[in-house]
């Protein structure tokens, strides 16, 4: 399939009416959503008008009541219902809290100003972490000894590498506490 100059016409027509990508191709016939989308994006074709199926309709409010000839309400129990799969059942009881622990940043004053390393003094056996901004003058490496095979101290490998269930249990009480 080529794009011809009728079904190039035919395309900003109907991008321009509001028609997806993909109901373009199937308007169009021999080409996918995607050469439709990378066709618009090469013609620089801006913003389409939104369609009208979707903007016209107005959206009903919810009622409370329920319509005549509706089916009898259930009564309602006080714990919750489970349907399908009963592994998955809430627990009645609630989960313990934990404590979130307090983060341990990293502070300058941590590496002594005779350890701290730059650029050209790092070396396979120093602590490559970086301190500060690259962009200033007062940024550094940690400096501090590492062991082979490893780009960190004891101290920032503890930060850099934390086991995946310590990152979620922390990702889950920060989240609860945020």
């Amino acid at each position: 399939m080529s794009w011809t100059n009728e079904r190039v016409e035919l395309l900003k027509k109907l991008w321009g009416d509001g028609l997806s990508a993909s109901q373009i191709a199937g308007e169009l016939g021999g080409v996918t959503r995607n050469a439709v989308i990378g066709k618009v994006h090469r013609l620089g074709l801006s913003g389409r008008a939104k369609s009208t199926s979707s903007s016209a309709k107005p959206r009903r409010p919810r009622t409370a009541a329920p319509a005549t000839g509706a089916a009898p309400k259930k009564p309602t129990t006080s714990h919750p219902q489970s349907i399908g799969a009963t592994a998955l059942k809430a627990d009645m009881a609630p989960a313990p809290v934990m404590e979130a622990k307090p983060r341990v940043e990293p502070i300058a004053e941590l590496v002594p100003i005779s350890q701290r390393a730059t650029i050209l003094t790092l070396t396979e056996r120093t602590c490559k972490w970086p301190i500060g901004d690259p962009a200033t003058d007062d940024f550094y490496f940690c400096g501090r000894h590492s062991d082979a095979g490893v780009p960190y101290c004891a101290h920032h490998c503890k930060i850099a590498y934390q086991p995946v269930a310590d990152r979620r249990r922390d990702r889950k009480t920060m989240a609860q506490a945020g």
